[in-house]
């Protein structure tokens, strides 16, 4: 089915299983039909794993990115995904996340045969939504309770969200912690220094902001203050470090390809929503 907007290709993210929210954020489905052209999707850095499987293949792991990566999806591609909030992955893959930054590895260097089993498992699937069940099975599977997320990072990463979040220089003390070791435990977890981590979510937040709006004639200024963002430019360079574009190029990138089909509400509307909570408070 061709959208209103001319595409044939869709994304749509799904809540996790309730015993799986501390776990991952959200599970996606991504599809290019048969007859279509190939897609080129663009992911931003969000401080986060995933781990996907395109049906047929054996999944894939995707360790946090330091910048945008595109992948080429063919006509008939069927991927299924979930990610993990950051810091979460490692209790379940069993690697620290900075092991992981930038790199894409097949599971099977990770699980071996099972790795090739759950793929089967995926591509036998009767629907896209049993194959997307059958990855959360996975990860439940997975779950070590010995090794559980580092629920200092996950108060950290709470912090440093977007809309005027904590400073990374007060960080260590209201944390009861020193910055060294502060920074050492955000490497193990999520890949990146507390820094770093910031600049992520805080970017998410733009992302989740400018959905709201209007394709791309939104008011940059007014977003990149709503965002944290100290004003245009620095929302301008922050863009061009994170998502290899400009602000508005994006925006129109995302008008063209994703409006009315592409779902980003399992990952966004928590951001949207504790944006309204502290504006209440």
């Amino acid at each position: 089915m061709v959208s209103a907007n001319g595409s044939s290709q869709t994304y749509r993210e799904l809540l996790p299983a309730p015993d799986l929210r501390a776990h991952l954020s959200c599970v996606w489905v991504q599809e290019v039909e048969s007859g279509a052209a190939a897609y080129l999707h663009r992911t931003i850095p969000n401080g986060a794993v995933e781990l996907s499987c395109r049906i047929g293949d054996v999944p894939t792991v995707t360790g946090p990115q330091t910048g945008p990566t595109v992948a080429r999806l063919a006509p008939g591609s069927v991927v299924v995904g979930v990610r993990f909030r950051p810091g979460a992955a490692p209790s379940v893959l069993g690697v620290p996340a900075f092991e992981l930054v930038d790199l894409a590895l097949t599971s099977e260097a990770l699980w071996g045969r099972a790795a090739v089993a759950l793929g089967e498992r995926v591509a036998a699937a009767r629907s896209i939504e049993q194959a997307a069940a059958i990855l959360e099975a996975a990860v439940v599977a997975r779950l070590d309770a010995a090794a559980r997320p580092d629920a200092l990072v996950g108060e950290a990463v709470r912090r440093l969200h977007a809309w005027g979040g904590d400073e990374v220089s007060a960080l260590p003390s209201s944390l009861h912690i020193s910055g060294r070791q502060l920074r050492r435990r955000c490497r193990e977890a999520i890949g990146f220094a507390p820094k770093v981590v910031q600049r992520m979510l805080r970017f998410q937040g733009f992302l989740a902001l400018a959905q709201l709006e209007s394709g791309s004639d939104a008011d940059l200024a007014r977003l990149a203050a709503e965002a944290g963002y100290a004003d245009q430019s620095h929302l301008t360079r922050e863009s061009a470090r994170l998502a290899g574009s400009s602000p508005r190029a994006l925006l129109l990138e995302a008008e063209e390809h994703c409006r009315d089909v592409h779902d980003h509400a399992a990952s966004y509307e928590p951001l949207l929503r504790s944006r309204r909570a502290r504006r209440t408070t």
